[in-house]
C-alpha cells in the first residue's frame, strides 16, 4: 500500500508521521485490496485551535473518504482510522453481496414453510 502523508499549516514531527503510518498499515488487516492512501493533517487556528485529519483510501473501483476534527492530532487520527475500518468492512460486505436485509427477507419468506409442518 502506498501512503502519502501531508501536513498543512504546521510541520509534522517524525513521531507523528510514524504513528500515522503505523495506524494506516493496520487497515491492511481488514482488506488487502487497498491501492493507496492519502492522509492530510490540518491545523485549524480559529478562536480555539483544532486538528483535522482527512483520509482518502483508494480501493478497487471506489474511494473511501473520512475526516475527523478534535483538539488533539493523535485523537483525530485514531477516530478517523476507526471510521475508516467501519467503512472498509461495509465495502467488503458489499463486494461479497452479503446484506442483512436479504437474510431477514429470506427468513421471513421461508419461516411459513416451517410453521405449516
Amino acid at each position: 500500500m502506498l501512503i502519502n502523508i501531508t501536513a498543512r499549516h504546521f510541520k509534522a514531527p517524525e513521531k507523528l508521521k510514524r504513528f500515522a503510518d503505523n495506524e494506516l498499515h493496520r487497515l491492511e488487516r481488514f482488506y488487502d485490496g487497498i491501492i493507496d492512501c492519502n492522509m492530510v493533517m490540518d491545523y485549524i487556528q480559529a478562536n480555539r485551535s483544532k486538528h483535522q485529519v482527512e483520509i482518502h483510501l483508494n480501493v478497487y473501483g471506489k474511494v473511501l473518504k473520512v475526516s475527523d476534527l478534535s483538539d488533539d492530532m493523535y485523537k483525530s487520527i485514531d477516530r478517523a482510522i476507526i471510521k475508516l475500518e467501519r467503512k472498509l468492512q461495509k465495502y467488503k460486505a458489499r463486494l461479497r453481496g452479503f446484506s442483512h436485509k436479504k437474510v431477514v427477507s429470506y427468513v421471513k419468506e421461508n419461516s411459513s414453510l416451517y410453521e405449516e409442518e
